[in-house]
């Protein structure tokens, strides 16, 4: 028996809940957000996630997510 979905989890991304797919890491997070990886951060359930943890760091149901765009000016 073939699966074409993984189970479906909700997790909470500034404040906006958010379902997806089980088994996602906090790099596919961020790329299926559209961001780059430059220039923000993110936190899961209030710790920054190094970003040389990303790929390793795995989403769960009702994980609490912020991330930040940082923003130069003059």
């Amino acid at each position: 028996m073939s699966r074409t979905h993984a189970p479906a989890l909700e997790i909470m991304v500034n404040g906006e809940p958010m379902p997806l797919a089980a088994g996602m890491s906090v790099q596919e997070l961020v790329a299926a957000c559209g961001l780059t990886r430059r220039r923000i951060a993110v936190e899961r359930n209030g710790a920054i996630v190094p970003r040389s943890l990303w790929q390793t760091t795995m989403l769960a149901a009702d994980d609490v997510l912020e991330i930040v765009h940082f923003v130069g000016g003059g």
